[in-house]
Parts: structure tokens; C-alpha cells; sequence
């Protein structure tokens, strides 16, 4: 869910990155998150039934204001409503906060010390990360993507942008305590995030490609998103024309069908397709 920048390409490189991170929020495998959904393979209809949930989880959360697992499972969806189907901006934003809001209040349930995570000074900060057990990287993985999801959506807000070093700590600490978790989307996470800029502008390509790597080698290929990440934030930032192409190839040969993860790899599968079709112009 991690950031050097030069001012004037945060907005344009940030908001295609995180956008696409978006996808990774899918993804959270919780008993509170409907297979329904996860192992949907229609983006469209995805689309048009998640608010009649959404709506459902808010009045749970109502009912239930300090349950952990209600406001994280509010926050992934949320996030990835806000990232992956909504287009006005405006709109994106408050969902992006609401999600966020849920993730604070779950990581606050979790425990107190998380309960002012903007008001601590950065070394309170790693210290608070460093005594994290692995039990905590649930919540730790959900508040990560949250975070990330609401900067993408305000971009133009310095204070925002200011926080994706904690960010990057978050996932940084999740590898560290369960680098597996979630098929590797943290390793997937930190790959977009070290290669948001080519080397020259201060980013960190060979870092990046590590991570792809490793999310890639974790879900031993049934998390389609990671090579597509893979190829669009790696591949195409050192115009490597035949990584690139190899691997959106291979996620397009590739089954969806995986429990926990169709919806989120048809949604790779669509994005694969399309850097295809634009290569040419790229590279």
C-alpha cells in the first residue's frame, strides 16, 4: 500500500499506479468478504451490486461501531468500490475516505495504540510497526491499501502525498511478518511503489522488480494483477518490450478461475488486454 517524487509528476504517475493498486483491496480474504463477490467473473455486475452491499455493511457498522472485522471489511470494499467503478472524482474521494475512516477505526479496535496514527511523529510511528506480531498483519494489509487508495484520490493535497512513507512502512512490516499473505500483494504493493519513477528521478526500478518477482513467485501464478503490474509499472519504466509482452501473454493464457481471486484477475485480464493494444505506441 513508499514514495520519492519530483513535484508536477506526482499527480499523473501516483494516480495511475494507485489506481490500479485499487484492484488489490479485492483481494482481502475475510470471512466477512462474500465469495460472491470475489469469485465473481463480471466486472458489470460487480459494479452495479456492490452499493446494495456497501449500504448493508454501513448499517452493520451501525449497530456494531467498534467491531474490527466489520470496519475492515467496509474499508476493503469501500476502497476498491472507490478505485476500481467510480469515475467522478469528487464522489471517489469521499468513498476513498470513508474507506479509510473504517480501516482507522478497525485498526484502532485492534488496539489503542493505533488510535492516532496521523498525530504521531514517524519514529513513534516505526516503533509502533516494529512491535507488530503476525497476527496483526491483517489489519495491518487493510490499512495499508486504504491509505494508498485515499492519497491516489488526493493527489493535489501535499499533506496526503506526505503521508505515503507511512504507507510504504505499513507494507514493508507486512512482508517482514507474513511475506505470503494474500498470495504476496504486499511484495506487489512495494513493486508499484519503487516504480513509480525511473532510476534517474530518484526511483527504484531493480527494488521493484524484486518484488514483482517475489508477488508473482508467492501466488505461484494464480494472482494474475501482479504480473500486470509486473509489466506496466516495471516493463514499460526500463522499456523492456519482451518482459512486457511475455508477461500480459501469459496472464491472458492464464485461468481466472481462482478461489478468492476471479474478480480480481478478470479485472487483470482486462488491463492486460489493453496495454497489448497500446504497445505499440509505447514502446
Amino acid at each position: 500500500m513508499q514514495w520519492r517524487f519530483l513535484k508536477g509528476l506526482v499527480p499523473t504517475v501516483l494516480l495511475a499506479s494507485a489506481f490500479t493498486l485499487q484492484g488489490c483491496s479485492l483481494a482481502r480474504v475475510d470471512d466477512n468478504l462474500p465469495y460472491g463477490v470475489l469469485n465473481n467473473n463480471d466486472l458489470q455486475l460487480v459494479e452495479d451490486g456492490l452499493p446494495t452491499y456497501l449500504l448493508m455493511v454501513d448499517g452493520l457498522i451501525e449497530n456494531w461501531p467498534e467491531s474490527e472485522s466489520l470496519l475492515a471489511s467496509g474499508a476493503d470494499l469501500y476502497g476498491a468500490y472507490a478505485g476500481l467503478f467510480v469515475q467522478e472524482p469528487e464522489r471517489a474521494r469521499k468513498l476513498s475516505n470513508k474507506a479509510l475512516d473504517y480501516a482507522f477505526r478497525s485498526a484502532c479496535a485492534r488496539d489503542g495504540d493505533y488510535c492516532d496514527l496521523r498525530g504521531i511523529s514517524v519514529p513513534e510511528f516505526e516503533e509502533l510497526l516494529a512491535d507488530a506480531s503476525k497476527n496483526d498483519v491483517p489489519m495491518l494489509f487493510t490499512l495499508g491499501g486504504a491509505w494508498a487508495g485515499y492519497i491516489q484520490q488526493n493527489t493535489s493535497d501535499w499533506n496526503a502525498v506526505a503521508e505515503l512513507g507511512r504507507v510504504e512502512a505499513i507494507m514493508d512490516r507486512v512482508v517482514e511478518l507474513d511475506e505470503g499473505y494474500q498470495y504476496g500483494q504486499a511484495h506487489m504493493y512495494l513493486g508499484v511503489l519503487n516504480s513509480i519513477l525511473p532510476a534517474s528521478l530518484g526511483g527504484k526500478p531493480d527494488v521493484a522488480k524484486d518484488h514483482f518477482e517475489k508477488a508473482v513467485a508467492l501466488s505461484e501464478g494464480k494472482n494474475l494483477l501482479a504480473p500486470v503490474l509486473y509489466a506496466e509499472k516495471y516493463a514499460r519504466l526500463v522499456f523492456d518490450r519482451e518482459l512486457h509482452d511475455r508477461l500480459l501473454n501469459e496472464v491472458l493464457a492464464a485461468d481466472p478461475d481462482v478461489h478468492g481471486l476471479t474478480l480480481q484477475n478478470t479485472y487483470a485480464q482486462q488491463e492486460a488486454e489493453a496495454l497489448l493494444a497500446d504497445a505499440d505506441e509505447y514502446f
